[in-house]
């Protein structure tokens, strides 16, 4: 027997802003909160799963970073794109005080404050991709373009193989 899904806010948000998605969950071990882990135990390719990653600019501030499984962020490609010199991960301590979302369950959707979202540019080659929905081991299935409506996400080459 499957566990129901709980609804979380930024599903929420997509019922609200009449965006279709599906909703997709497994149990990610505390210890492993790898987006590859992920993407392995929803038995989804790893370019079709996003992480989100929370940085602070040296002139914008904060903002969200959403990348493949797989791939690291090119921090120099990010600030570029996003108008800083430099960009640098937060503190894990400060990402739920900041997102209101803990570590490994962090989305671009819904979150406490909304922050600038870049999106890697690869996601335009896919027809859905999945993306933390605001919980642990649970994720949202939906059109890229549906998540770049939601988030206002710039598009970007923020990422490169890792």
């Amino acid at each position: 027997m499957t566990r129901p899904i709980p609804k979380t806010n930024a599903a929420r948000l997509l019922d609200e802003l009449s965006l279709p998605y599906s909703m997709l969950a497994a149990d990610i071990p505390d210890d492993d909160l790898s987006a590859e882990t992920a993407a392995k135990l929803l038995g989804l390719p790893n370019e079709t799963v996003y992480k989100t990653l929370v940085l602070k600019g040296d002139k914008t501030g904060f903002l969200e970073a959403c990348l493949p499984a797989g791939f690291e962020l090119d921090l120099k490609a990010l600030a570029a794109a996003s108008g800083n010199r430099a960009v640098s991960l937060i503190a894990v301590k400060d990402l739920q005080g900041l997102t209101g979302y803990k570590r490994g369950g962090c989305s671009p959707l819904a979150g406490k404050k909304k922050l600038p979202v870049y999106l890697d540019e690869r996601a335009l080659s896919l027809e859905s991709l999945a993306i933390n929905a605001g919980a642990r081991g649970v994720m949202l299935l939906l059109a890229p373009a549906d998540l770049i409506k939601a988030t206002g996400a710039s598009i970007a080459s923020i990422a490169r193989e890792g």
